[in-house]
């Protein structure tokens, strides 16, 4: 046993400039090694009962050893890839004899010792190629130093590496429950409810665990260590590993630095020697989510898009070990958006719409016979609409519309007409819409360009207001209407009574001052005055002018608070 340490000691030498103790499980010893992290860096030792984490550049093989002091010892070995497949093998090495060849008892000189380890190829016990976390275990292990080498021949990746002699009393790594799977339990447009059976390290246990989801639209993934990878790859390279920490002093060659060790000498396949620098690689922006939700089994992913495929996996984590296992995960397909009902205009009607906060409305307007033009009427009732409108396919209107508009657009024998009225970011959008062939007469009333209603200050009393508004050429009925309110009607208030496509109709029958008839031939003269009796000293009314055309159709203008005198 004493050979057995000077033979690995020897072996790590040329990797750090100071002395450095083997490590053990002996508990005195482990606690303080484990702490010295710098010990594991600089050296290509596995500590027993650690995970250590590290880098492997493409087509460059890494060697670790580790020491198993007794016979008949159990034996566990388990190595993560994080974000690309490698091949590991893990052997046994003969070590020379304990005394000389004349029975003397004295050890070999050393160098020579060191010059027979490297030499020699061992005796393999387990090798892997592939990208799954994957473990060499014996319950009964000869004494002596295992040799592991690693190699990547995708490209530079990092990897972990997690060795015991005491696997029972250890147990790092969370265990899973008999049946593994993640379920999709419920599925919507937008949502995705996962739901798996708890890991027995916390029911059974009693060890502190935690869940990690991850969702993503490109594969399952095999190790946490995976995903991170993914989430730490930065847009233009991979991260560099730091000199000391994430690679051994040997890989200082592939940055021009001499190597004492050939390239021959760590290698288990005959590679070709690598070129001088390393390639950046790029990488594009993944799309991946890790969520940690604590110890709950059930998890509803939301804010996904409809009709996209999805990938799931599930990871429980040792809080106190950090170390992870992954369930076996799944994938889905959200539903697909409900497809939007076309609602038919037939010629001459009105019809109502209601246009969700940024969705979209689409209607067909099929005239029966031929025409050789078509009129759109729009009455956009509160904020903004765009309207879009094709003829057999072919884009012929798109543009915003507020208030009343007129679209008078070429027929086509036969033709079909595809209109698409998509909402703003404000709010709900709430319109009347009328396609016709035969457009005699306007079904809604013509609009000045400004609908406000303007009150005259230095007319107001105790008892009256007097207000005015424009009107057009065309002689319209208008209608004004009252309503007493707050001092502290707010903007939200006012918006609501906003919806210029509400008809006088719906108002009491106590609310309303007059109605008249009123056109001017001269735009310059179209204006009316009304004085509003009968309200009370110091209050605030809501004031209100609708305008009602030829087809019974009305608009109503824009509302005006009032306040009467409270002293005159």
């Amino acid at each position: 046993m004493v050979l057995l340490h000077w033979c690995l000691l020897w072996l790590l030498f040329p990797l750090s400039s100071r002395t450095q103790k083997l490590p053990t499980r002996d508990e005195e010893l482990f606690q303080m090694q484990i702490r010295d992290k710098a010990f594991f860096h600089d050296s290509s030792v596995i500590p027993d009962g650690a995970e250590i984490s590290s880098y492997l550049f493409r087509d460059t093989p890494k060697r670790y050893f580790f020491v198993v002091e007794e016979d008949n010892t159990p034996l566990s070995v388990t190595v993560t890839p994080c974000d690309a497949p490698l091949e590991w093998k893990l052997s046994l090495q003969e070590l020379p004899e304990d005394t000389s060849g004349e029975g003397s008892g004295d050890l070999e000189p050393l160098e020579q010792q060191k010059q027979q380890i490297i030499n020699e190829e061992g005796t393999e016990l387990f090798s892997y190629k592939g990208n799954d976390v994957e473990y060499f275990i014996s319950s009964s292990s000869p004494s002596g130093l295992y040799q592991l080498d690693l190699l990547s021949t995708e490209k530079d990746t990092h990897f972990k590496v997690y060795a015991t002699t005491t696997p029972e009393s250890d147990q790092p790594y969370p265990e899973l429950p008999y049946d593994p799977r993640v379920d999709v339990t419920s599925l919507g447009r937008t949502t995705v409810t996962l739901a798996w059976k708890p890991s027995p390290t916390a029911s059974l246990l009693k060890q502190p665990i935690q869940y990690c989801v991850v969702i993503n639209k490109e594969h399952n993934f095999k190790s946490l260590c995976a995903v991170e990878a993914k989430l730490s790859a930065d847009d233009a390279f991979m991260m560099a590993p730091k000199p000391g920490l994430d690679f051994s002093p040997f890989d200082f060659a592939h940055f021009g630095f001499p190597s004492d060790n050939s390239g021959k000498e760590r290698s288990f396949q005959a590679k070709p020697s690598p070129k001088l620098g390393r390639h950046v690689y790029s990488r594009p922006k993944v799309d991946i989510q890790k969520i940690c939700i604590g110890n709950k089994n059930i998890f509803t992913v939301s804010d996904l898009k409809p009709d996209t495929q999805y990938y799931f996996d599930v990871f429980v984590v040792n809080v106190n070990s950090n170390m992870s296992t992954a369930y076996v995960g799944t994938f889905a397909r959200t539903k697909e958006e409900a497809k939007q009902k076309t609602v038919e205009l037939k010629d001459g009607k009105v019809t109502d719409v209601f246009v969700k906060r940024k969705g979209a409305k689409f209607l067909r307007f099929a005239p029966v016979s031929s025409h050789q033009k078509v009129t759109f009427f729009i009455h956009s009732c509160l904020d903004a609409v765009q309207i879009q409108v094709r003829r057999d396919g072919k884009l012929l209107l798109s543009q915003n519309v507020e208030g009343i508009q007129q679209f008078q657009l070429r027929g086509k024998p036969k033709a079909k007409y595809l209109i698409r009225l998509k909402g703003n970011k404000k709010g709900a959008s709430m319109l009347k819409i009328l396609a016709t062939t035969r457009p005699t007469k306007q079904s809604f009333p013509s609009l000045p360009e400004d609908t406000r209603i303007k009150a005259f200050d230095k007319l107001r009393t105790c008892s009256s207001a007097t207000v005015a508004w424009l009107g057009t050429q065309e002689r319209n009925k208008f209608c004004i209407y009252k309503k007493e309110v707050d001092d502290n009607y707010n903007e939200d208030q006012k918006r609501r009574e906003q919806n210029q496509c509400l008809g006088p109709d719906i108002r009491k029958k106590s609310e309303k001052v007059l109605c008249k008839y009123f056109h001017s031939q001269n735009l310059q003269k179209a204006v009316t005055t009304e004085t509003i009796k009968g309200l009370q000293p110091g209050k605030s009314y809501l004031l209100d002018v609708y305008v009602i055309g030829h087809g019974g159709h009305s608009v109503k203008y824009q509302s005006k608070v009032v306040k009467t005198r409270k002293f005159c």
